[in-house]
């Protein structure tokens, strides 16, 4: 998994307030309920961010992390990739994400960010004006292809999100859909992540390049996958500096 129970992200360089903040239910195209975490922007900045969790799905840390977006200015929702398999209701620690993850879809997780994106775009979610993705590990990688899912997004954003090989999910790998991007990039990796090895960052980056996408890479050397946690002090310099990236791409910086 990337983060365990009691991780928590950073906290972003700007920092405002929220307008309010908690669950809610949205629906797919397909009529599926998708559990998710909602937190509007006390100052609006225009932009609206769906963050992607980890294989472990919704839990605190992505709750938490959609309320600092709120906290510097974008409206956030997180949102829950089990719904379809395990119900929309609260999962503890104890739950088993590994048969889940398996479960879960190219086209229905697409979908369901969808259904996260026009949350966004409504007034209930902000009406926000340029929305963007967000991921993290599994999530970063389903983050990285809805650059090529039709949400008409700004951007999409990858934690250490795997770009190359296969997923015992079947969901692609974004090395190989690039050609079909619509919008610009951002990848942040660890430079000490064994899982993301150099190759495989210079094989997205050739692919990206390739199609005409615009798109920035960064990566921490030293920092392992999950830095991007602030119980990591050693690692702190790089959340920072992360943070500082994510916002500048979103034109909140």
């Amino acid at each position: 998994m990337c983060y365990d129970a009691g991780a928590r992200p950073p906290l972003p360089p700007i920092r405002g307030a929220a307008l309010d903040a908690g669950e809610v239910i949205l629906t797919s195209a397909d009529g599926t309920r998708v559990a998710a975490y909602a937190a509007r922007a006390a100052t609006p900045s225009g932009a609206g961010i769906v963050v992607l969790p980890d294989v472990r799905g919704l839990h605190p840390f992505y709750e938490e992390l959609a309320l600092r977006f709120a906290e510097a200015g974008a409206d956030a929702v997180a949102i829950d990739y089990f719904s379809r398999t395990a119900g929309t209701g609260r999962r503890g620690p104890e739950f088993d994400h590994g048969p889940h993850v398996a479960l879960t879809r190219h086209a229905t997780l697409n979908a369901d960010v969808g259904a996260a994106v026009a949350h966004l775009r409504s007034p209930a979610g902000g009406a926000a004006e340029r929305i963007y993705t967000i991921g993290f590990c599994f999530g970063g990688r389903i983050s990285s292809l809805q650059a090529a899912a039709g949400h008409r997004l700004a951007g999409v954003i990858s934690f250490y999100g795997p770009p190359v090989g296969e997923h015992r999910s079947g969901v692609p790998a974004p090395v190989d859909e690039a050609p079909r991007f619509e919008c610009p990039v951002l990848a942040l990796y660890g430079g000490d992540d064994p899982g993301i090895p150099p190759g495989d960052v210079a094989a997205y980056d050739r692919a990206l390049d390739a199609a005409g996408i615009e798109r920035r890479t960064v990566v921490y050397p030293g920092a392992p996958h999950s830095f991007f946690d602030r119980r990591a002090a050693e690692h702190a310099a790089a959340s920072e500096d992360a943070w500082r990236e994510v916002l500048g791409f979103m034109g909140i910086g």
